[in-house]
């Protein structure tokens, strides 16, 4: 397929707007399949995998294509539960166009909002569909002005409803002024004449989008001044090219259900989405004459792994050999695959532009870049959000811990934003992801795939403990039994840093001989040692200074192994006496929530012994910036949704380490110390 007969289009917005609906009715009117399926019944192309049908949501992208109008569009359909937002980050990363698709009840919500910056800072054309709109409460106008407020100014209507909620009985296509009635599930008929009590309102409508079109155009702005008539392809072709510059953002409408504004959308595809031969994705490669990019990957059960890619450059053949930039390895490729869905065909080649999938490659994970010779090419980056919320996990079945994290780095090269990693201090496997829903459904892939059983535990707060003042001590050991003795003496000064979670420092200062040179970094050892494990809570300590200073020893009795005990019996005795204290980690939180929920969300994150550092609001929502101890967010996620019915979200980062209050300090401390009694018994 030639460059300009494609068109690639990610399909975004917030989650339960009906963009997998909107897919499956594309889709069903092309003919690509022969029923239109539904998510009550399971039956969509897009979700496919069995989680997605049980729980009735996206919860990875899909890829499906149909052919319209002579044109092959490939469709990515992505989730929009934010704890899935990685699939429809790098979807828009590799297509010219985005199809934002926006409820006609809510409006624009809090995911379509974030990821319409995502595609207006990768240079994407975008279409927004107005979906649902037989729903009770439905208003296209009201979506529209949503749109226009929260979006952009310049998005502007290219269709209107016929009648509203339950009474809506059709569409009108203002670009080439006609009408579609409802199919309700059938596939829509012919073009029809706008009804005649609408004829007003679509004339009005009409000129408000040529005067969006014809603003950037300057031809066609004089002969529209003079009276010409302008005909339907002299203004898609305008449109197109302002739809390309991100100058015009047409609004579609429909009911994705009823298969209602599927004709006059699929036609707006094709005239307002440019190809790939006119905007090919925001990266630059000169000098590759063929290069891959790799956007997904998929853990498939029964084809092994499966990575998907855009063709930026070149051609892709089976048996071709490419080379993967960011390992510098050969990967043969073999068997290619058009992918509809779970669905999947052989292909021969994908030229330029064109959306593939290929199995069995050996090291080839998401974000790669395949190219046809060893160049100096740097891959494109994906930014993919960090991850939010951590759980630890440990395996059901004892033996099962290699089996366990073998299993959850398979899923985690399917979907990089789950990170797994080993806590040094705590020891813990952690298991982080965008949401709770996000690491959970990764939990049920692991059973389902992999048939490896689990626990999810809240991660332990990394506690550190250091001193307020200087505090001398000496540590002795001496040990007789007969033979050789152990003998080992050292004076210590204990001091804190001024980084409080800062490094460890050692300072020599033996003066003469008191102590052989050869045993003084036993003494630094013996200290390190004791410090993984404060007195107060067990926790490690950090952001002191030692000095040793004095000492003595035996010529016959005394050790490396001595000292490094006397240096430990010394730092124990100084540290007591240094006013220890325990530290917690301050997270740097940024919550963005409708602006009716604002002082409820600050009202729960002064509870949490938050601090406000400043607020943003910006069309109808508010983006909150706090610092928060970890401890009190743990859970957060489960409040914010409850305090803004699902519409909030937030990210957060580590920031610093801080005193914990000396009433929350002696909480902690307690439960430490209980928790090692155990452990011991």
């Amino acid at each position: 397929m030639e460059p300009g007969k494609i068109r690639n289009v990610a399909v975004v917005g917030h989650r339960g707007v009906g963009k997998t609906s909107l897919v499956e009715a594309m889709l069903f009117q092309a003919g690509a399949v022969n029923r239109l399926g539904t998510i009550e019944a399971g039956s969509t192309v897009g979700d496919w995998d069995d989680d997605e049908q049980r729980r009735g949501m996206s919860l990875q992208a899909s890829l499906a294509h149909l052919d319209w109008q002579e044109r092959k569009i490939n469709l990515v359909d992505t989730p929009g539960d934010p704890g899935f937002q990685g699939d429809a980050i790098a979807a828009l990363k590799i297509v010219e166009g985005a199809l934002m698709v926006v409820s006609a009840v809510m409006g624009v919500e809090v995911g379509t909002s974030r990821l319409w910056k995502r595609a207006d800072a990768g240079g994407d054309a975008r279409v927004i569909f107005v979906n649902m709109l037989d729903r009770e409460r439905a208003d296209f106008f009201r979506a529209l002005e949503g749109v226009r407020s929260q979006l952009s100014d310049r998005a502007v209507a290219v269709h209107l409803p016929i009648g509203s909620e339950h009474e809506l009985t059709g569409i009108v296509d203002l670009l080439h002024m006609c009408a579609y009635t409802s199919p309700d599930g059938q596939r829509e008929g012919k073009a029809t004449q706008i009804p005649a009590d609408l004829a007003d309102q679509a004339a009005e409508y009409r000129e408000k989008l040529l005067d969006a079109v014809v603003e950037t155009d300057e031809g066609l702005m004089e002969r529209y001044l003079d009276g010409q008539e302008l005909d339907a392809g002299e203004v898609a072709s305008a449109l197109k090219e302002a739809v390309t510059r991100g100058e015009v953002f047409p609004v579609a409408c429909g009911v994705a259900t009823k298969n209602l504004g599927t004709t006059a959308l699929l036609d707006l595809l094709v005239e307002g989405v440019p190809s790939p031969a006119k905007k090919g994705p925001q990266i630059e490669l000169e000098a590759p004459k063929t290069a891959a990019f790799v956007f997904k990957t998929i853990a498939d059960p029964f084809a092994g792994k499966i990575n998907v890619f855009r063709v930026l450059k070149g051609t892709v053949s089976s048996d071709a050999t490419l080379v993967d930039a960011r390992t510098h390895s050969k990967e043969r490729v073999g068997t290619l695959l058009v992918m509809q869905g779970k669905e999947h065909e052989q292909a021969s080649a994908f030229g330029e532009g064109d959306i593939g999938a290929v199995a069995k490659l050996k090291d080839v994970q998401t974000g790669d870049l395949l190219v046809d010779a060893e160049y100096d090419v740097e891959p494109p980056a994906i930014d993919f959000p960090e991850p939010v919320m951590s759980f630890a996990v440990t395996p059901k079945a004892k033996g099962d811990e290699e089996k366990m994290a073998t299993s959850l780095r398979r899923l985690a090269e399917e979907d990089p934003t789950l990170v797994l990693r080993r806590d040094d201090q705590t020891g813990e496997l952690l298991l982080s992801g965008l949401s709770q829903i996000h690491v959970e459904v990764a939990i049920e892939r692991l059973r389902s795939r992999f048939n490896v059983d689990v626990d999810l535990h809240q991660p332990r707060v990394p506690y550190l403990e250091t001193i307020r003042k200087e505090a001398r001590a000496q540590g002795r050991y001496k040990k007789q039994t007969g033979g050789r003795g152990q003998y080992g003496d050292c004076h210590i000064v204990l001091e804190p840093i001024g980084e409080r979670d800062g490094n460890y420092e050692f300072v020599d200062q033996i003066v003469g001989g008191v102590i052989p040179q050869s045993f003084r970094p036993a003494v630094d050892k013996g200290i390190q040692e004791a410090m993984q494990s404060g007195e107060l809570a067990g926790a490690p300590v950090k952001g002191v200074r030692v000095r040793l200073v004095d000492g003595s020893y035996h010529t016959v009795d005394s050790s490396e192994m001595a000292f490094k005990i006397a240096g430990s019996m010394a730092f124990k005795s100084a540290y007591g006496q240094a006013d220890p204290v325990l530290l917690e980690p301050i997270m740097e939180l940024e919550v963005t929530v409708p602006d009716d929920t604002v002082g409820a969300v600050n009202g729960d994150l002064n509870s949490r012994r938050g601090r406000l550092v400043g607020m943003e609001p910006a069309g109808g929502m508010t983006t909150i910036r706090a610092e928060v101890p970890m401890a009190e967010v743990l859970t957060y996620a489960q409040s914010l949704t409850s305090l803004t019915g699902g519409r909030g979200d937030y990210h957060m980062h580590f920031a610093r380490y801080e005193e914990v209050p000396s009433h929350i300090a002696q909480r902690v401390i307690a439960e430490r110390k209980q928790e090692l009694e155990e452990a011991k018994a």
